[in-house]
């Protein structure tokens, strides 16, 4: 292997701060140089339908199938890597609601002042949930909505948002806040993050192998610890 080799890649922000150490661990093994830009997932996707040049895409797995569909990306290349589940968050020193089921989701739901979720695939399951039980056009004046590439943890953080729903991945680490837990049991909602190579790559073919084998280390055992201490489960 090319130890003096780069990779670039693009993810969302709900895997930023695991790829961080990830990829530090693969270039202390390897030599491989694993440098990843998070932002916006939407954006993200955007990017790599525009042609820019990235060696990866590292994304949910429906946004990925939503490029291979459109031939963004390499058909064989999509590689589940990594689960993670929407948690909820309040300013910390709130007055804490007991959530334990979806009914006294609901309930928090309704008696929140301001709401904010993330966009992406955890946002959209939300609204769905919202709608089916009625409340959506209840609430609608009290959701805020995240300014492109300001994380949800971070509004409640300054209490601009008083209940606020993100991946647990994406508010582990914050100060100024309460993580009051995942979802309950009965409407958790899991995301599974996926890693593609763009069709662009495909007659770089030592460098698409580079990408592979980054990939089989994302999803291999020794990685479990650091995915775990993120707040997201290992996939195998």
């Amino acid at each position: 292997m090319n130890q003096n080799l780069v990779l670039r890649g693009i993810s969302s922000m709900a895997t930023k701060s695991v790829l961080s150490e990830l990829t530090q661990s693969y270039q202390r093994q390897t030599g491989v140089s694993v440098e990843i830009e998070s932002v916006g997932g939407v954006d993200a996707a955007k990017r790599i339908q525009q042609g820019e040049p990235f060696d990866m895409v590292l994304l949910a797995s429906d946004a990925i199938g939503r490029l291979k569909e459109a031939g963004f990306v390499m058909a064989d290349s999509p590689h589940d890597w990594v689960e993670s589940e929407i948690a909820m968050a309040i300013p910390a020193g709130s007055s804490a609601p007991v959530i334990t089921n979806e009914a006294t989701l609901k309930a928090a739901v309704l008696a929140s002042a301001s709401i904010s979720y993330s966009t992406g695939p955890s946002g959209v399951y939300l609204e769905k949930l919202f709608e089916r039980w009625g409340v959506l056009d209840v609430i609608k004046t009290r959701l805020v909505v995240p300014p492109p590439g300001k994380p949800v943890g971070s509004l409640v953080a300054r209490g601009e948002v008083a209940l606020g729903f993100q991946q647990l991945s994406e508010l582990i680490a914050l100060s100024g806040i309460e993580i009051l837990g995942k979802l309950p049991p009965d409407v958790a909602f899991i995301t599974t993050f996926c890693a593609a190579i763009p069709s662009g790559l495909s007659p770089q073919v030592e460098r698409v192998q580079a990408v592979q084998d980054f990939f089989r280390f994302l999803s291999s055992e020794p990685t479990a610890d650091v995915k775990r201490t993120q707040g997201m489960s290992p996939l195998f």
